[in-house]
């Protein structure tokens, strides 16, 4: 069975930082993009980043410029590395892989969550 377990959160002070790491075992094929979701009390889940096979990464305007993925391919590993952190980062953040089915078709593997938590 697949499995995603994420791994890094915890409480952390304004301008701290924060990596977060994603372990994927079992069977996956076909991986499109590797990534990182958050969803904070009461909204909605946001898309934070996400990296390609080919090492192409995007970003939540939120984010960019303080935030950095990673993926390591021989421990089928992904990371969030999360610099100055800010209050409104708070959130559980969720590894995702999303891989290819057909067009227009993808399927989505999600890990259990891991709390950030930036706080004075």
């Amino acid at each position: 069975q697949v499995q995603l377990v994420e791994s890094g959160g915890g409480l952390v002070q304004p301008g701290g930082s924060l990596r977060l790491s994603c372990a994927v075992s079992g069977s996956i094929f076909n991986i499109f993009t590797m990534g990182w979701y958050r969803q904070a009390a009461g909204k909605e889940r946001e898309k934070v980043a996400a990296i390609t096979r080919g090492s192409i990464r995007n970003y939540a305007d939120a984010v960019k410029g303080r935030f950095t993925i990673s993926r390591d391919n021989a421990k089928n590993t992904v990371y969030l590395q999360m610099n100055s952190l800010k209050p409104e980062d708070t959130a559980v953040y969720y590894c995702n892989v999303r891989t290819y089915v057909a067009d227009m078709t993808n399927r989505d593997y999600w890990g259990q969550g891991t709390q950030v938590t930036v706080s004075s």
